[in-house]
């Protein structure tokens, strides 16, 4: 038995050797030297770059600001917001300074890089019109920032350590209708391989047939050789199950051509779904003889869906309406420098909300998220373009469309087609295309193009012209109809769509700042107050939009609309409406949670319908009104259950159930819209659908601000100097109530085994920087973000503020294998 063990882990360890001698990924992430501007000559191999900034990628190198109006200053009329004529748009870039030239190098060692061997630079995302360039040469150019491209750079190396990457970046004025980012803000990887292996994204993986007995995996793996000459190769590839264990083999033969194409079959296999995110690996061998030439893996789940007529959407057999929300890219105070555990953390919030689908609005997303999402449940809708042929912005993705279309829409969909989360591709956002003949041509070309690299996924994009859409025709060319802010003419659009359902492909558009509340309280659209703020409840939108209830309503009476992708999970920077006119507003209104990642009261009003697994009941608004005694103020509660009776003092205000009526709002909401303020407790008893009371929650009147509590989202991190945690900072009063009105500048000191990262309150207006460890509170709270170092320990954080007792916690950082 010993020697057979023996045996077994000299097999391993050579397998491992093996691997490691034929395949090496290095993630090019520290060492960097960046400099902003363009620096002539920067991309000479002996260009002296000691005194450049040392960076770590991804980097954002717009972030640290400062703010103002005047960056990237535009003069438009947004036609997708039904403006009339062109006025100043101060924020609508986010007011930061992201528009200009960046230089990165670094020295670029592969060690053991010889004849024989290819060599690869990945980058998942450089923003944008990026220039790479290997010892001096340029190697390759790619101009759209939020698409991954790879280069072969084997002709570019020399031997040895002495190797030297650079990356020019330019941002141009006009570009954008959103804060984009600036620099390498996603990864870079460099992929050293035998010249006889398997390309990046060389697998193209599909379950053609499921049953509860097995299930049909068809696996095709491209390969490349020198010359692009056939060889008589084999590939072995095996497929573990979640635990590791083997569950299928087989060894394939390539007897002509370059693609191996095998069948697997996978018994009693374990579904993929947003409640059950079971996921397989693919793991080939490639060998030619007995000679290991590649290894490569492929993550994938196994799942079927169905967009059909008179059904609409359905997994694994069930149908179901889509809980989404569209997302931007940045990630608030972060900018949009990619972190895998701030996604976590987004996602953490969105699938307690009930969220089950992100749109990656309006753009290719990070392949963190994707495999995030692939791993914790979330369906994707994964979008391309904001723009086709016709502008939008000045200097938009119009001026790279016809060269780079079809190679954007090639690299998207080959980086994430064996995602089990991608469910379907979205070519096209409010294009002002829609509106000419010539829309539909471009609209099935794309999707022609989509469906011969993935004939699996249904083609989806957001329509907001609704009457061109049908004139043109470019709502029946699509494989799903998606429509933007129609809830009132979904019942039309069904009764001309061939397809037999339609999608709400970017809902409601809402917006609130959380915890502010205005009086009195109206449906309202383009409301301004003099703060530029919003109100938090949940009546105001925009002149093109709806409050959620409108958009309940039409979901819930009509079958065939396949559910809704929310404008937005998370607020973002840029797009200040309805104060894009008026600085200093440089971040939505729009999210659902706030960009510090605060819930707002909306969180509970979606909470509410979307999750069916735990109860939500929520009051609105806090109840510390000094001067408003008497005066009335409306209060309302986010809840699953039918009914509740609301108490002021222990006075009861009725009770009241939610109702069918031509007030979408009586349907999901209870109101009590009389109740006059007065200091104490506000308590609100629920009772289930018997009339039984089954939960109750409190609201107090806060006293003066006491003290400073922090909250943390978790309390151990990983070791590895990139881990985050996101510290709720709450100003109280001595009994524990949060002061909703506090805005005490708050100071925060990190010790130990980590470090500040960045801090935000979520305030739309607030010009104070996210990279200083002191931020005033936005309605009693912020969040400030810890970063793990590299070495296990504990991490202490202290905030302070003149007149509050300090508040601290302690974290810990530990050492993953």
């Amino acid at each position: 038995m010993l020697l057979k063990n023996l045996l077994a882990a000299a097999l391993l360890l050579a397998t491992i050797a093996a691997t490691a001698q034929n395949r090496h990924e290095y993630l090019l992430d520290s060492d960097w030297k960046f400099s902003k501007g363009d620096v002539p000559n920067a991309a000479r191999p002996d260009f002296a770059d000691a005194k450049w900034q040392t960076v770590s990628v991804p980097h954002d190198w717009a972030i640290t600001g400062p703010f103002s109006g005047n960056n990237d200053l535009q003069v438009v009329k947004i036609e997708q917001n039904q403006e009339q004529k062109a006025t100043q748009k101060s924020g609508r870039t986010g007011g930061l300074p992201f528009i200009g030239t960046g230089w990165y190098r670094r020295r670029l060692a592969v060690p053991g890089f010889g004849p024989g061997q290819r060599a690869v630079l990945l980058f998942d995302g450089a923003m944008s019109n990026a220039h790479v360039f290997v010892n001096g040469k340029e190697a390759g150019f790619w101009p759209y920032g939020y698409n991954s491209f790879s280069l072969d750079i084997t002709s570019f190396l020399k031997p040895g350590d002495g190797n030297v990457l650079a990356v020019r970046l330019e941002n141009q004025p006009e570009a954008s209708r959103w804060y984009p980012g600036a620099g390498l803000y996603r990864n870079v990887h460099l992929v050293v391989t035998d010249a006889v292996h398997i390309p990046v994204w060389g697998t193209y993986l599909t379950t053609p047939e499921i049953t509860a007995a097995q299930a049909q995996v068809v696996l095709k793996t491209k390969v490349e050789t020198p010359g692009g000459k056939f060889q008589p190769l084999r590939l072995d590839t095996e497929i573990r199950d979640a635990a590791g264990k083997v569950v299928a083999t087989t060894s394939t033969a390539l007897t002509n051509g370059l693609t191996f194409e095998q069948r697997l079959t996978v018994p009693q296999p374990r579904l993929w779904s947003p409640e059950r995110p079971v996921l397989y690996t693919a793991s080939s061998k490639l060998y030619a003889g007995k000679a290991l030439k590649d290894a490569y893996q492929t993550s994938f789940g196994i799942r079927s869906f169905k967009f059909e007529k008179g059904v609409g959407f359905s997994l694994n057999g069930q149908p179901r309406k889509f809980k989404g929300v569209c997302n931007h890219h940045d990630l608030g105070p972060l900018g949009a420098a990619v972190n895998t555990a701030a996604l976590r953390r987004q996602l953490t919030l969105l699938k307690d909300l009930g969220c089950d689908a992100i749109r990656t609005s309006h753009n290719m997303p990070a392949p963190e998220l994707v495999a995030l999402c692939d791993e914790m449940g979330l369906m994707l809708m994964v979008e391309s373009f904001d723009e086709w042929k016709s502008p939008k912005v000045k200097n938009g993705y119009s001026q790279y469309f016809d060269a780079w279309a079809e190679k954007d829409l090639v690299n998207m969909v080959h980086h994430y087609r064996n995602n089990p989360s991608v469910i379907m591709w979205s070519i096209g956002n409010e294009v002002p295309d829609q509106s000419n003949a010539n829309g539909p041509v471009i609209a099935k070309r794309l999707q022609d193009i989509v469906h011969r690299e993935d004939p699996t996924r249904p083609v989806t994009m957001g329509l907001d012209r609704f009457d061109d859409d049908f004139k043109y025709g470019i709502a029946a060319v699509l494989d799903i109809p998606g429509f933007n802010y129609k809830p009132h003419r979904y019942a039309e659009a069904l009764a001309k769509l061939p397809q037999g359902f339609l999608l709400g492909a970017e809902t409601a558009s809402t917006v609130s700042s959380r915890g502010v509340y205005k009086f009195p309280v109206e449906k309202a659209k383009q409301k301004q107050y003099p703060d530029n703020q919003s109100s938090s409840y949940d009546l105001e939108a925009c002149v093109w939009s709806q409050t959620p209830d409108e958009e309940f309503a039409s979901q819930d009476d009509l079958p065939n609309v396949m559910g809704e992708f929310v404008w937005t999970g998370f607020d973002y920077l840029g797009e200040p409406t309805p104060y894009d006119e008026k600085w200093p507003s440089h971040s939505s209104y729009f999210g659902i949670l706030d960009l510090a990642g605060m819930p707002k009261d909306r969180y509970y009003l979606y909470r509410a319908r979307w999750n069916t697994a735990s109860p939500t009941l929520h009051l609105l608004p806090h109840w510390t009104w000094p001067g408003r005694e008497g005066q009335t103020t409306p209060v309302f509660a986010y809840t699953s259950y039918p009914s509740a009776e609301l108490f002021v003092n222990g006075q009861s205000q009725g009770r009241q159930t939610k109702a069918s009526s031509d007030q979408p709002q009586t349907r999901y909401r209870l109101m009590w819209n009389n109740v006059k303020y007065a200091p104490g407790t506000l308590k609100i008893v629920a009772y289930d659908a018997q009339g039984k009371a089954v939960a109750t929650e409190e609201v107090r009147t806060a006293g003066a601000p006491h003290h400073i509590r922090l909250v943390a989202d978790r309390s151990a991190l990983a070791a590895d100097g990139k881990d985050l945690a996101f510290i709720t900072a709450r100003v109280e009063d001595a009994q524990g109530n949060l002061c909703p009105d506090a805005t005490q500048s708050l100071s925060f000191v990190v010790s130990g085994a980590g470090s500040f990262r960045a801090i935000g309150n979520g305030d739309a207006t607030c010009l104070e920087s996210f990279q200083q460890p002191q931020m005033r509170a936005f309605q009693g709270q912020l969040v400030a973000i810890v970063q793990a170092g590299q070495k296990a320990g504990a991490v202490q954080v202290k905030a302070t503020s003149q007149g509050l007792q300090s508040g601290s916690l302690e974290l810990s950082t530990q050492r993953t294998q």
